[in-house]
């Protein structure tokens, strides 16, 4: 099976998957990709999610067979160390991460919704950012969304 996850074709061994097999597994156990997290297994928590064709979805109950010919994307191709997303610099700058395990899930939710408005209210931020955060730290989520809003506006 093909899969094109961050801007590259992967190719999974048949032996290795299952067309049932959930996204989140082929990601952690079959490509060595554990930037997204296990929480729940019933996608409720969100720290599993990724990009899939732009979307924000669960890849803990995704289908390998349903995102067949998509585009995923997921932390790992968000940013980098040299050149952060403005999500993850806001991240930081609004000391959004306690324990972190949920980060990933949410940098991605933000993400699609920042691609989709790129000047969100505290309801579309809501409405959008449905993951579930432990920590509770929802106002710097917040905030740090609409820094980064701010800040992808400015660039030109």
């Amino acid at each position: 099976m093909d899969l094109s996850i961050n801007g590259q074709t992967r190719t999974l061994s048949d032996a290795a998957v299952d067309p049932a097999m959930p996204l989140l597994w082929a990601l952690r156990d079959v490509l060595n990709m554990t930037g997204t997290k296990f929480g729940c297994g019933v996608a409720a928590c969100g720290a599993c999610t990724v990009l899939v064709d732009g979307q924000a979805v669960r890849s803990c109950v995704m289908p390998l067979a349903s995102v067949a010919g998509k585009q995923v994307r997921t932390i790992e191709a968000l940013g980098s160390a040299d050149k952060p997303h403005a999500l993850q610099t806001a991240w930081v700058a609004h000391q959004v991460p306690q324990c972190g395990y949920c980060q990933s899930g949410m940098l991605m939710a933000a993400a699609a919704l920042l691609a989709k408005n790129a000047n969100p209210s505290d309801a579309d931020i809501d409405a959008a950012i449905t993951n579930i955060c432990r920590c509770g730290t929802y106002p710097r989520i917040r905030d740090a969304i609409k820094s980064a809003a701010t800040a992808l506006r400015a660039r030109p």
